[in-house]
């Protein structure tokens, strides 16, 4: 038997009022939007005034609504972030040192740069250099104050040749390959470098104490001139070193001795340049008129 086309709410109140407010709900709707219609058929400007209230009314809840939507994402979006900042991190992190090792390179570069500039200053102000070479190794930690150059007997360095850097003297050679050979400091306890005092030109002897560090002994005993800051020269005695070169500054003053530091520091020697050993004037050969002169005061 099929079921009949109507069916009744049957006799619970509850049901039957809730059946009648959707009736009256419904026809409140149409009659409303009946309203509306008429309203906007007979007074348009009435039914824009409707519409603009309609509006405000229902912002500040469409406000709240987009406020709340975007809180929820804000959430999601920083639990991303969280999870993504370890991975941001390290990259940033490599990133970062791979510009400090380019800065640190191209810091080593300008250095280098520096300094060959100005040992071209010296060679072009110069006549007597051999060859240019780096310091690739040193014996700091032995009894000996040794430093091994980069170039040797195929580019005319020999032994007994002074070696100066852009700062000031470094030594002589003593032994030489053909592509390397092996430098004598003045730290070393066997080097002694005729000097001068710049201040008032005293003559001294400069020996190596063979621990960093250069003792300076004058001519005449019992004086000693030398004040803490003072510079010396090479003073161009015994036809080594040529005269002028920079050779070390007073660090202190003990009684009669006094203490230097070079000033071409060892620890920071890079490039250096072999010069040719200096000769004093006196070796030069002598001039006609003066040959005469010697020979008639021999008669």
């Amino acid at each position: 038997m099929a079921p009949p086309k109507t069916r009744r709410p049957g006799f619970s109140r509850k049901a039957q009022y809730g059946l009648f407010l959707g009736y009256v709900v419904a026809v409140a709707g149409i009659i409303f939007a009946a309203l509306l219609l008429l309203v906007a058929i007979v007074d348009p400007a009435g039914f824009n005034a409707l519409k603009g209230a309609a509006l405000d009314v229902t912002t500040p809840v469409a406000s709240g609504g987009r406020n709340v939507v975007r809180f929820f994402g804000g959430i999601g979006d920083t639990i991303g972030n969280y999870f993504m900042a370890g991975s941001e991190n390290a990259g940033l992190k490599r990133e970062l040192a791979a510009s400090r090792r380019k800065l640190i390179e191209a810091e080593a570069i300008e250095h280098d740069n520096q300094r060959l500039k100005a040992l071209l200053g010296i060679t072009r102000s110069a006549s007597n250099e051999v060859a240019i070479g780096r310091i690739v190794g040193s014996s700091f930690d032995t009894v000996h104050r040794l430093a091994t150059m980069s170039i040797g007997g195929s580019s005319g360095v020999r032994p007994g040749l002074p070696v100066r850097s852009a700062d000031g003297l470094v030594g002589r050679v003593i032994e030489t390959g053909r592509w390397a050979s092996r430098i004598l400091l003045l730290t070393d306890g066997a080097s002694n470098v005729p000097v001068r005092l710049v201040r008032d030109g005293t003559p001294a002897i400069a020996t190596g104490r063979g621990d960093g560090g250069i003792e300076l002994k004058t001519l005449e005993v019992g004086r000693n001139p030398f004040r803490r800051g003072d510079i010396l020269v090479t003073s161009g005695v015994g036809g080594i070193y040529p005269p002028d070169i920079p050779v070390a500054r007073v660090v202190a003053v003990q009684g009669e001795r006094a203490i230097a530091l070079p000033i071409a520091d060892p620890a920071s020697l890079d490039y250096a340049v072999v010069l040719q050993a200096y000769q004093p004037l006196a070796d030069l050969p002598l001039t006609p008129a003066t040959a005469a002169a010697l020979q008639g005061a021999g008669q």
